[in-house]
């Protein structure tokens, strides 16, 4: 039987109650950075397109989709600056091309869809970036989180990391629900390393899939996941593993169960103070049930 509480890449699942979706995002420069690289994305999406969304809210998925990412840049001098803000630019620009298709009478492929915008981005970020010697090479990571009304579309390239805590059976676990792309964290996941050698590891951050970056192709990971009342989810840039274990993430939950804002300030404030070199960027999320809480 699948696991419920992983992703797969499967169609969306049964329908379900009406949800809200409540969020709180926060970015910090490392104390070693005169730009933050990192940069992080909150719009809601229908047929009129995309409409961009503030730090903290709340919204219902009756009417529109819902759309979460966060990105680090990577690059010299402005590059990475440049790189995460036009990677999130143009997702803002082709996802709610969705709503298009299903005007037009077609069922959207959203796993598909997600694939070929993350190439066309990957594209759009090489074609800047040539012939301009500050641009060369600038490429960005990505955690994306699309909910509809009926299911999560996820989606990352890189280190940049999605999480999912949720209550079970045997009792609240949490989850990183990414990928990341590099061979120590594959060996991390194979056994071959315990998250303390993976932290020391000297590739630690040596990333094998980029958006950008002069590839000529990017491979993302993408996967659905059901949601339910409950969940909440996490999304981060590299910065804030560099300050923190997962034991500490999962016992931020535990500690902040009524509010996104207070779990998104206790994580950068305790990465920061544990590191804080490399920029941190946090989305926390939660999903509701508005048929019960209104």
């Amino acid at each position: 039987m699948t696991n419920p509480f992983l992703p797969g890449t499967g169609s969306a699942g049964p329908e379900h109650p009406a949800a809200a979706i409540s969020w709180s995002a926060q970015s910090v420069s490392g104390r070693r950075k005169p730009v933050n690289d990192d940069a992080w994305l909150a719009f809601s999406s229908d047929v009129k397109g995309a409409a961009l969304l503030g730090e903290d809210g709340r919204h219902s998925l009756a009417a529109h989709d819902l759309i979460f990412a966060v990105s680090d840049g990577m690059g010299g001098g402005n590059a990475g600056d440049v790189a995460s803000r036009l990677l999130l630019e143009q997702l803002s620009t082709m996802i709610p091309r969705t709503f298009r298709i299903a005007a037009s009478g077609l069922k959207p492929d959203y796993l598909t869809h997600l694939q070929q915008v993350i190439q066309a981005v990957h594209l759009e970020l090489n074609a800047r970036a040539d012939g301009d010697s500050q641009k060369q090479g600038m490429a960005a990571t990505l955690a994306l989180a699309w909910f509809t009304p009926e299911n999560l579309y996820l989606c990352n390239v890189g280190d940049s990391r999605i999480y999912l805590h949720r209550q079970s059976t045997d009792g609240p676990e949490t989850r990183q629900l990414s990928e990341d792309h590099t061979f120590a964290w594959k060996k991390m996941q194979r056994g071959e390393l315990t998250e303390r050698e993976f932290r020391a590891h000297p590739r630690r951050a040596a990333l094998y899939e980029v958006i950008g970056g002069g590839h000529p192709t990017v491979n993302p990971y993408v996967a659905s996941c059901p949601y339910q009342a409950g969940d909440r989810f996490l999304l981060c840039s590299d910065g804030l593993i560099d300050g923190i274990w997962d034991k500490h993430i999962h016992t931020a939950f535990l500690k902040n169960p009524d509010s996104t804002r207070p779990l998104t300030e206790s994580l950068i404030a305790r990465a920061v103070c544990n590191d804080g070199n490399d920029d941190t960027t946090v989305i926390a999320l939660e999903v509701h049930d508005i048929v019960k809480n209104g």
